[in-house]
């Protein structure tokens, strides 16, 4: 069996695993024996469960055709507030979600940083390497088109602070009762996107352009970066 065909299995097997126990009831040991295979071989392509957890999720973000599709978009001012508004929406909308997967992935986020760290340094990379170059190329559009001013040296840092105003946003709203309600919730939304652009650059009219034209659609003809 080829080292890719292997790893599929593993990687088929350990989803199985983490959809019945969860990320803390799953142990390498029940991943090597679903997989018909030694604790060993999984390590040889897995080193620890965070990875093979992270990997998951990076290829259940790819799968996802309406990530795909952003991924695919042309780099512009247009493609950045697009990211935004997804990213604000995704966040905004974890802890509502019936299957409250999404949920228990942010808390198991925010363990990882008070402990060791592993699985969320894991995490943020392949978020970065999948969604930090069309975020980067976005921006330089836009400043070359006159949407957008340049603000500090590393483009993509201006990702992650907007990442992590998002991340606690959701994380106040994980409880049953939330640590902080925010006033005029129908609007939110909208306030955040409107926060992030301004912090990453863009100016007045390009937000009202452009966020105006991607509020405006429906669900469905609007892609959306829910994977990241």
């Amino acid at each position: 069996m080829t080292s890719d065909l292997r790893r599929q299995l593993i990687l088929s097997a350990a989803k199985r695993c983490f959809a019945r126990h969860g990320f803390a009831g799953t142990t390498t040991k029940s991943v090597a024996a679903a997989a018909s295979i030694s604790e060993g071989l999984l390590f040889k392509h897995f080193p620890t469960k965070s990875a093979l957890y992270a990997d998951i999720l990076a290829e259940e973000c790819e799968a996802d055709p309406a990530f795909a599709e952003l991924l695919g978009l042309e780099p512009s001012t247009e493609t950045l507030v697009v990211l935004i508004r997804g990213m604000v929406q995704h966040f905004l909308h974890a802890s509502d979600l019936p299957d409250q997967e999404e949920a228990q992935r942010l808390r198991l986020m925010m363990t990882s940083q008070l402990d060791d760290g592993e699985f969320a340094r894991l995490l943020y990379e392949k978020i970065g390497d999948l969604i930090g170059p069309v975020f980067t190329a976005s921006l330089e559009r836009a400043v070359a088109a006159g949407d957008a001013t340049r603000i500090g040296r590393e483009p993509l840092n201006l990702f992650w602070f907007a990442h992590h105003t998002v991340l606690m946003a959701a994380l106040s709203r994980l409880p049953t009762v939330p640590c902080l309600t925010y006033a005029n919730a129908a609007d939110l939304e909208r306030q955040v996107c409107e926060f992030i652009l301004r912090g990453i650059g863009l100016n007045e009219t390009a937000i009202a352009s452009h966020l105006d034209r991607e509020l405006s659609l429906l669900p469905g003809q609007k892609v959306t970066a829910e994977g990241a």
